[in-house]
């Protein structure tokens, strides 16, 4: 067989990793050109493993977490019931003391305005991850010991880059601490795919995480609007008030199921933006549109 036969493989294996670098820069432009809109901070990271992607921007700079540290707070807790700390099923005293700002987002509270109401450690979980319910969030953390205990698991588990220093509580009175509580991209990022490929929970409890994740409403204008209809999202929120001339945080951290089955985890943060809201939404969902379509068309790298 003649050697000049093979020519056109051989060329064809050069232009590959040409292309996937192409593919790469045009990724990542797309990205910044959606993120300017924001008029504001955005910072994003994403994984999935078998395919390259680099969809890196602003992602190992801090930003405000708000609602999104609800994640591996819960994570916590499941971590602390594996240990016998606690009971799913095992209540814990909704105290006066517990209640947040009227304007900050708690079901919990509207339903018992004046606490002094047993909850079990399953609904609050299930209220703190899915509704992003701020006083569910609080009784965990207290019952775990504080903010403190949160952050010493996530550190336990070898991610640096996610603080978590304050209760809801605390932000709410406090607007200039946001700041504190904060995440790179990467980081939570790399929680996600701890999350996905090797779970510091139990099936169980790591299966009644992500349920709780994807039958949340609270991002459905944010990565999982522009995705294929029946796209499983499994993601958490995190959004400021407004006491400041921009918004200061509007985030979502999520597991997206690919048709083949993979998990692409993509982390979307939008600081100090002086969009409105309905645009910082749309921002985020466009990057999501970009990043599932660079994911789903990327070839599967081979062992």
């Amino acid at each position: 067989m003649s050697p000049v036969r093979f020519l056109p493989l051989t060329l064809l294996a050069l232009a590959l990793p040409v292309l996937a670098l192409s593919a790469h820069a045009q990724l990542n432009t797309e990205i910044a050109r959606i993120a300017a809109q924001a008029h504001g901070r955005v910072g994003v990271a994403c994984a999935l493993p078998g395919k390259p992607l680099d969809c890196n921007l602003h992602a190992s700079d801090a930003f405000p977490m708000q609602s999104v540290y609800k994640l591996p707070i819960a994570m916590t807790m499941l971590h602390a019931v594996e240990q016998g700390r606690f009971r799913l099923e095992q209540t814990v005293l909704f105290l006066p003391s517990d209640l947040i700002a009227p304007d900050q987002y708690s079901p919990l509270r509207d339903e018992h305005p004046h606490g002094n109401f047993d909850v079990p450690v399953e609904d609050l979980l299930r209220l703190a991850v899915s509704q992003s319910d701020g006083v569910a969030s609080d009784i965990l953390l207290r019952a775990l010991g504080g903010p403190a205990a949160a952050d010493a698991y996530v550190r336990g588990l070898g991610i640096r880059g996610i603080d978590i220093m304050d209760t809801e509580k605390t932000l709410g009175r406090e607007v200039k601490l946001e700041d504190r509580d904060s995440a790179e991209p990467r980081a939570l990022v790399t929680l996600l795919r701890m999350l996905a490929d090797r779970s510091p929970l139990t099936p169980e409890h790591t299966q009644l995480l992500l349920g709780w994740m994807t039958a949340s409403h609270t991002g459905d204008r944010r990565i999982k609007a522009l995705l294929p209809p029946g796209t499983v999202v499994a993601d958490k929120t995190g959004t400021s008030g407004t006491g400041r001339p921009v918004t200061n945080a509007t985030n979502d951290a999520a597991l997206i199921t690919l048709p083949d089955g993979r998990r692409l985890a993509l982390v979307v943060m939008v600081a100090d933006s002086a969009a409105p809201g309905p645009e910082r939404e749309r921002v985020i969902a466009e990057i999501a549109k970009a990043v599932y379509a660079a994911a789903v068309q990327s070839p599967v790298r081979t062992p």
